[in-house]
């Protein structure tokens, strides 16, 4: 069984107007809500392929309610702790040019006794899960260490885990050596403090975080594919082109595509091929998180 960890999840609400204009008024021509943030659409990719999850993480308010009941819904064992404060809501707009914008709310406040909670939990579904997914950003009262401790954890249980996040909360995270980090370019150069230009240069900078103890990187470079490394290996894969629809959710699509590749013990150039497949599959869609099989299999 994977776990997925959703610290700060949202309720992804999408909305569709033809051009945005800003300072004025925009009359949308769609709009809808759906469970998202980055376990969560790790998730929901990993049960389309009928993978074993157990989910934890912070749920409270209508949102919170939204997202629980689609997770059980997707066969999901959940375990989240329930809070006082609410759920947020991240709103993707979406032009007919491609164009999107995205608008996150911060999150709720976590207690202490609730983040005591969520740890129980969390210890408690290690002992049947050999891969732990840690995706997205941090609510306010959550420690900019937990990631770190979280990975700690799961190394001494024996449980492998792949850490997916930003900022200061993915600093410190690879401080515990995680097994597997997945930065994109931005997020490479906050940890390098430096520009990367280069192709050599994301090798150096991805090759100072396996100093640090962490297993294995993978760079996602968006629309140019994604770059390996692994010890003195180095493996890149071209992006897939496709007619996108909507780009969000592709970089928790490779997550969860490489997390399948784990435990199926694929070579890198095979699980680089299949990442960056899905992720173009996931593209064509409206909803992120959303594989379409044929397209994807067809990528492949």
């Amino acid at each position: 069984m994977i776990m997925t960890v959703s610290l700060n999840p949202a309720v992804d609400k999408t909305c569709r107007l033809r051009e945005m204009t800003p300072g004025e008024v925009n009359r949308l021509s769609s709009a809808e809500s759906v469970a998202g943030g980055k376990a969560v659409n790790v998730t929901k990719v990993l049960r389309q392929f009928h993978i074993p999850v157990a989910a934890v993480g912070f749920l409270g308010g209508s949102g919170g309610n939204l997202i629980g009941e689609a997770m059980e819904e997707m066969g999901v064992e959940c375990h989240f702790t329930k809070i006082a404060g609410k759920t947020r809501t991240s709103t993707n707009v979406l032009e007919e040019n491609g164009r999107v914008t995205e608008l996150l709310e911060p999150g709720p406040v976590i207690s202490e006794k609730e983040l005591g909670g969520f740890l129980k939990q969390f210890t408690g579904c290690l002992e049947n899960c050999e891969m732990a997914v840690l995706s997205g950003s941090l609510p306010e009262g959550v420690p900019k260490d937990i990631y770190a401790k979280l990975v700690e954890l799961c190394h001494m249980a024996g449980c492998r885990v792949i850490l997916d996040s930003s900022g200061e909360a993915l600093r410190q995270g690879i401080q515990a050596g995680p097994d597997l980090v997945k930065p994109n370019r931005k997020e490479l150069e906050y940890l390098a403090g430096r520009q990367l230009q280069s192709r050599e240069e994301i090798i150096d900078a991805a090759r100072e975080l396996l100093a640090l103890g962490v297993g294995r990187v993978v760079v996602s470079l968006g629309g140019e594919g994604l770059l390996c490394v692994d010890g003195e290996n180095v493996h890149f894969q071209a992006a897939k082109q496709v007619q996108a629809v909507n780009t969000v959710g592709c970089g928790d699509t490779v997550v969860a595509s490489l997390c399948m590749s784990g435990l199926a013990g694929d070579d890198m150039e095979t699980a680089l091929a299949k990442a960056v497949a899905m992720a173009a599959a996931n593209a064509t869609t409206k909803e992120n998180g959303n594989i379409p099989m044929e397209t994807y299999l067809d990528l492949l």
